[in-house]
């Protein structure tokens, strides 16, 4: 199968050296996250291809979604997404998990993969065992997750499913190829682990904001790094709160995070977020009754 990259004139913190529009398969050929909306680019997009067929989208962020409608009106090809731009319907089309993309002779799997973003997918062909993975996975360094629209429980379940996949190389938003793909999200995962228990060890019986376990735990990072490494601290302990292990409280106007025991519902015994006794639906029964 035929993938070939065109690299974005994007680069940035985030983007790495820019963003990785995959050209797939022969012509017609399905193009996946055609980047910005950067007349040159998608002019080396179109002509690498040969000929478009289809085009896909990962997510709906800016450097990843808008040549997406501009290719397509370059080209005639129709654009699949899960959360479609608007624009005619006669050229874009909501993709869901499961479901594949075809262009000539590829046809890739759809696989819903939130956490970055809800909208979030990677596309997988189970052949070759490539796997697409949007900013799901990058080729050096981690994902961002950003809150409110990044949720680290969502990611987390979603790296779990790609390793479930079996792929054997990915071809990720950003970044160089990855070859051992299975080690690589054996890797992430074991980064979100340890990055959990740095910050639970740093809170200790302390309350503490973001940007000051930030401080600690991130001490040896460029300091413009800082603002970003504070985002996915907050996606961290956004998690542990819906786990019943952090909990905040407003002091001074900061909102301040502490570590607490897990704690159980007095009624049916499943896990209660903060320091309160009973969960949602017992709180909801009891008050009915």
């Amino acid at each position: 199968m035929r993938v070939l990259r065109v690299l974005a004139p994007n680069p940035g913190i985030r983007e790495l050296e820019g963003t990785n529009t995959w050209i797939v398969g022969d012509v017609p050929a399905l193009v996946i996250d055609p980047g910005p909306d950067d007349r040159g680019h998608l002019d080396e997009v179109a002509r690498t291809a040969g000929s478009v067929g289809a085009i896909a989208l990962t997510h709906d962020h800016p450097d990843h979604a808008p040549g997406a409608l501009p290719l397509a009106a370059m080209t005639g090809a129709r654009v699949f997404a899960a959360k479609p731009a608007e624009g005619p319907a006669e050229v874009i089309e909501r993709i869901r998990d499961g479901e594949r993309v075809s262009a000539g002779s590829v046809s890739l799997e759809v696989v819903a993969t939130p956490g970055h973003t809800a909208d979030h997918v990677a596309f997988f062909d189970m052949r070759s065992g490539s796997l697409f993975t949007g900013d799901a996975v990058l080729g050096r360094g981690t994902s961002v997750i950003d809150p409110p629209e990044g949720d680290l429980a969502a990611y987390l379940r979603s790296l779990r499913r790609m390793r479930e996949l079996g792929p054997r190389t990915i071809y990720p938003g950003h970044g160089p190829v990855v070859l051992r793909a299975l080690a690589k999200l054996d890797e992430y995962l074991d980064h979100r682990t340890m990055r959990e228990e740095q910050i639970l060890t740093a809170l200790g019986d302390a309350s503490r904001t973001p940007e000051e376990l930030v401080a600690e735990i991130y001490a040896d990072y460029p300091p413009e790094l800082h603002e970003l490494a504070a985002r996915s601290v907050l996606a961290h302990l956004l998690k542990l709160e819906v786990e019943g292990r952090a909990d905040k409280r407003m002091k001074a106007g900061v909102v301040r995070w502490s570590a607490i025991e897990p704690r159980s519902c007095e009624r049916c015994g499943r896990p209660v977020r903060g320091r309160v006794r009973l969960c949602g639906s017992c709180t909801l029964a009891v008050l009915q009754e």
